[in-house]
């Protein structure tokens, strides 16, 4: 009995093998790379409470505008940018290019605090980081670097002390006229 196809059939076989072989090597699980880090969520720098109130609002495209800013911001609580509680524990705050405010959630990643609507990630395009914030000046920049070319970095500065309202100044008692003599 003579087989004359053996030789072609252990050649196919070999190939196929082989080029499994290969294949197997390409979708792999790859070793060598380490697996990105992820982030893990934690709590902001800062509680949703501490930026609720009356801003002053003004923004800067260059870092060395940053202090005139802040003094335009300061004499913008004449109209401030407002921002109150929202419903469900964030702020509400107005997105890029909208008219009405969004109720906005604080997260922190990374060491980082955003400003930003609650589904997505942390840092997403609506969103904007906290560069510094000390009480009474609050800066954000957006992540979307078209937003941000945009807008600018924004300065809020908090007009007057919060909760306590400018007092109203007493007029001064009238003194008696002196009496006849």
């Amino acid at each position: 009995m003579t087989q004359p196809n053996r030789p072609a059939l252990s050649t196919a076989l070999v190939i196929g093998f082989f080029v499994l072989g290969l294949a197997g090597c390409t979708t792999g699980p790859q070793l060598d790379q380490p697996a990105a880090p992820s982030l893990q969520a934690g709590p902001p720098a800062f509680p949703p409470q501490d930026i609720v109130g009356r801003w002053g609002l003004a923004a800067y495209h260059k870092d060395e505008d940053r202090a005139r800013t802040e003094a335009a911001a300061r004499g913008q609580c004449k109209q401030p940018y407002v921002i109150v509680l929202g419903p469900g524990g964030g702020v509400m705050m107005h997105l890029a290019d909208q008219a009405t405010p969004t109720e906005l959630r604080l997260r922190g990643v990374g060491g980082k605090t955003y400003i930003g609507p609650a589904d997505g990630e942390p840092g997403g395009a609506q969103d904007r980081e906290v560069v510094s914030f000390d009480g009474r000046i609050l800066i954000l920049r957006w992540m979307d670097s078209e937003i941000q070319g945009r807008y600018g970095t924004m300065v809020y500065v908090r007009c007057g002390a919060e909760g306590a309202r400018t007092a109203a100044t007493k007029p001064k008692p009238r003194t008696a006229p002196p009496p006849p003599r």
